[in-house]
């Protein structure tokens, strides 16, 4: 069966093209022509899709996407809790899922988080491919089965660290951070302890033929992304960029979709170029950047650096934003942390969406802020990113204001009172018939 990329060439529009054209407002055949032109992936393994996925788009023609990274570890594994984590992370928007884990059952963790996900689902399968061995003694064999298995089990897309070769080895000897992606750390290991170039380049092709059968979108991974400001657009980077430039063309060849996975910590004045050049030799392959985070000061609080950077990288050219929890380079991300990176990756990618014009974004900003001006609080508050906590304020406001919060309050501002309240004094000048005040 033909992936969406092949039919997409032969001018057939899918179902899951009609889903994410209405999703984002857009015409069936704009849809089909993205995809064909690798422009926007449409992450739909055959087995998900016939289960329980709802189709999403990914690319420059719609909506900024975001992700959010859940997953068990050897350090504590509970699958229970990632259940929750999935929950939460779906309850305030995410549009897409991975599961990172690399403790515990990761089968049956993967099973259940993908039962209950209607969302593109992801995961790194060299995670799976090293628990309970060594890296020394990882086969290209052992590699393809792990990936045909998570294949068949309905993953969406994988991210596949075959980019980083042997020869970029040597340009990191000048760097802060060295190598901070788990994948690329262990692929290294193996190259050098074999004397080999990377297995997952060197048999690429085969992973082409794998994934196509299932229709799984490749997330091209950065093993040499910089992680650290000081590292970023340094030479290993963008070696490893090239090559995941030549990887796209080669999967393209073979019908399968790809996005390309990038940086990272970038400072704010390298954002932009840093999206241009993996347009340029990407050839406009979707972006999927983790954060950028503009500034490495911030532990505990790199969901807010993260956000910082997201917004001008998906001005600039992203179309996937991987989220950042507070807890980032502290410790693995609880169901509130999750709850938080979400929302303040969905609040970058909204930003950006406003800054490129799209309609539907600066709709929404609008309606919210004519509900405000109205002091409209019920509209207020269901159209606020995040209504739950939105909510949670305005009532603990509403109690120390002793205002009735089941009442309809058009009269009362929760921060000024009646009397100093701006947005009523404005009010009863429209009902006069006068232009409010500047």
């Amino acid at each position: 069966m033909a992936t969406q990329l092949e039919q997409a060439r032969t001018g057939r529009i899918t179902e899951a093209m009609k889903i994410v054209a209405e999703k984002e407002g857009l015409r069936p055949d704009v849809v089909r022509e993205e995809v064909a032109a690798g422009r926007l992936v449409i992450p739909a393994n055959r087995i998900h899709l016939e289960r329980n996925l709802v189709p999403a788009g990914i690319g420059r023609a719609v909506s900024t996407k975001i992700n959010a990274n859940i997953g068990c570890s050897s350090v504590r594994s509970d699958l229970g809790e990632e259940l929750e984590k999935l929950k939460a992370a779906l309850e305030v928007g995410a549009d897409a899922i991975m599961d990172l884990s690399t403790g515990g059952d990761l089968d049956a963790v993967r099973t259940a988080l993908l039962a209950d996900c209607p969302v593109p689902f992801g995961t790194v399968p060299i995670y799976e491919v090293i628990v309970g061995r060594n890296v020394e003694d990882i086969t290209p064999d052992t590699i393809l089965k792990v990936i045909e298995k998570q294949a068949a089990q309905g993953v969406d897309f994988f991210t596949i660290h075959a980019g980083l070769l042997r020869e970029h080895l040597n340009l990191l000897s000048s760097r802060v951070c060295g190598i901070v992606s788990r994948g690329g750390a262990l692929l290294a290991k193996w190259m050098l302890y074999h004397n080999r170039q990377n297995p997952l380049y060197e048999m690429f092709d085969d992973l082409c033929e794998l994934m196509r059968r299932y229709d799984v979108c490749f997330s091209l991974g950065d093993g040499l992304r910089p992680g650290c400001g000081a590292d970023a657009t340094d030479a290993a980077q963008l070696a490893e960029l090239r090559t995941l430039g030549e990887l796209t063309r080669r999967a393209w060849e073979h019908g399968c979709q790809v996005m390309v996975e990038g940086p990272g910590h970038v400072p704010f004045d390298q954002i932009q170029y840093n999206m241009e050049l993996q347009q340029e030799i990407c050839k406009g392959a979707p972006f999927y950047v983790l954060g950028p985070l503009v500034t490495d000061i911030a532990p505990g609080y790199d969901h807010i650096t993260s956000a910082i950077g997201g917004t001008a990288a998906a001005y600039y050219g992203a179309s996937f934003l991987c989220y950042v929890t507070p807890r980032e380079h502290l410790g693995l991300p609880d169901v509130d942390d999750v709850r938080q990176g979400v929302v303040a990756a969905r609040i970058a990618a909204h930003a950006a969406d406003v800054a490129r014009g799209l309609p539907a974004a600066a709709a929404r900003d609008r309606q919210l802020s004519q509900a405000r001006a109205n002091l409209d609080w019920k509209k207020h508050l269901e159209m606020a990113i995040d209504p739950k906590t939105a909510r949670k304020m305005y009532e603990e406001a509403c109690v120390h204001s002793r205002i009735d919060k089941e009442a309809t309050q058009d009269d009362y501002c929760t921060m000024c009172g009646k009397s100093w309240c701006s947005v009523r004094i404005n009010k009863e000048l429209r009902a006069a018939g006068k232009t409010a005040p500047k």
